[in-house]
């Protein structure tokens, strides 16, 4: 069959405000190769009859990338392990089935990350969204709430819960970046744009449960007064214990008033509620861990691990803070 090409080195001209063209036509090689370029090395298998049929497109390249990917026929995709950075795909519905680490994943959006490998079987004439976030971006994000670069990257729980508030937020956030990114204002503010992409990996570390939440939850920017980071590294690190706002107070050596006004000023919250929220924060990744199968427990010993003796009180809790209850997070039903 003819190979197709927009150019002789598979890219169009861009025309300031529509995406670039990375590769169009029917060369399953090429097609291969390119995004390869982009993304990862992988094996491209093609599972019907239809012919190739690729478009490979870039919104936005750096730190953070956006693209959009056809193949036309329906393929298999098999990664090697993915390299340093992260590959959030954001598929159209019914398009894609994923296996993350001999894993099934449910249907909808999923992210990988260094280390994990991966095989997609993509449904006939499916278009699907990749947006990829640098190391580096990670890292520098994560140096601003902890006070210096992460000793290692972090994993993520792989699959996005639409079902979850704040994941459903992040996603609106990052439909709305693919329309900016190919906006002209994109082009004429880059420093939007910067801000822009910080918002979104910042977000997702807020969203998404990681290897890393129980360092990070609720930190904000590093940049506190030190009394109250001793405070909530006091927090983070006797969240399983009995612990009392004088406890917290000594550890960040002032008063009560100071603590309190400390917590109201810089985090606009009380220590206690700091402290209940970083373990329900705790509950919530042990409940994922064991909903994906990597660790087991019940939704009554998670309560009770982390302070939640009134089972009832910490259903409430757990669904205003997720937007379903600890049994729907574990795929138990209510």
């Amino acid at each position: 069959m003819p190979e197709r090409r927009t150019g002789a080195s598979g890219r169009a001209r861009h025309d300031g405000a529509s995406p670039v063209a990375l590769y169009e036509g029917d060369c399953t090689d090429e097609l291969c190769e390119v995004v390869s370029s982009r993304l990862s090395a992988h094996q491209l298998t093609v599972r019907t009859r239809l012919p190739i049929a690729g478009r490979f497109r870039a919104f936005r390249e750096g730190d953070v990338g956006l693209y959009d990917l056809r193949y036309g026929a329906g393929v298999r995709i098999r990664t090697g392990e993915l390299p340093d950075f992260y590959s959030i795909i954001l598929p159209s519905p019914g398009s894609l089935q994923v296996r993350a680490n001999g894993r099934e994943l449910p249907d909808g959006p999923y992210i990988a990350g260094p280390g994990d490998q991966i095989t997609m079987d993509w449904a006939d004439g499916a278009v699907n969204e990749a947006l990829v976030l640098s190391r580096r971006a990670v890292e520098e994000a994560l140096a601003a709430r902890l006070g210096d670069l992460p000793r290692e990257l972090p994993r993520f729980h792989p699959a996005l819960d639409p079902g979850n508030p704040a994941v459903r937020a992040w996603l609106e956030l990052a439909g709305h970046f693919r329309t900016f990114a190919a906006s002209a204002l994109a082009l004429r503010s880059p420093l939007g744009t910067g801000h822009f992409e910080r918002l979104l990996v910042d977000g997702l570390l807020d969203a998404q449960a990681h290897s890393l939440t129980r360092s990070t939850v609720d930190r904000g920017p590093a940049l506190l007064p030190s009394a109250l980071r001793r405070a909530v590294d006091f927090c983070a690190e006797h969240a399983d214990e009995a612990v009392s706002v004088a406890d917290i107070a000594r550890a960040a050596r002032v008063s009560l008033r100071t603590l309190r006004e400390g917590f109201r000023r810089h985090l606009d919250t009380t220590p206690l509620a700091y402290l209940r929220r970083v373990r329900l924060d705790r509950a919530h990744h042990d409940l994922l861990a064991i909903a994906d199968g990597r660790a087991s427990g019940t939704v009554t010993e998670i309560a009770c691990r982390w302070g939640f003796t009134h089972l009832g009180r910490f259903s409430a809790d757990y669904r205003r803070a997720y937007g379903r209850s600890p049994s729907e997070a574990l795929g138990r039903g209510c």
